[in-house]
């Protein structure tokens, strides 16, 4: 299965906001991206065909299982990624940038190599 990284910015959003706000709707999407809205709906509408979300009558988006496991997995690594890198002494805004930059682009054997680190700095 393949899903664009745009696809995945998506998901990973709504994930965090579902954790800051509870209740996400497309607005709230937007304002988080600094996108418009008719962008925004056009890729919840995309999202959703895929069977990524659903999106209940009164507007709120949530992630199905399929979705939800891209977007942890996204999540994961910016995470991860972050972590290790304002351990080798980048800022925290950098290193939260930079690993967005990233994070969907890394193949398995570099994830798995990383992980490794980060499991070490955790444990420091």
């Amino acid at each position: 299965m393949h899903i664009y990284e745009s696809a995945e910015d998506y998901l990973e959003t709504i994930l965090v906001l579902s954790k800051k706000k509870g209740n996400v709707r497309a607005v709230d999407i937007a304002n988080e991206l600094n996108y418009k809205r008719s962008s925004v709906s056009v890729a919840m509408k995309n999202l959703r065909n895929e069977n990524y979300i659903e999106v209940n009558e009164a507007g709120y988006i949530t992630l199905t299982e399929k979705g939800s496991l891209i977007a942890h997995n996204i999540y994961d690594r910016h995470t991860m990624l972050t972590d290790i890198f304002t351990a080798i002494g980048i800022s925290s805004e950098t290193a939260a940038k930079d690993a967005c930059k990233i994070e969907h682009d890394l193949s398995s054997e570099t994830i798995e190599a990383l992980k490794k680190i980060h499991k070490k700095i955790k444990e420091q």
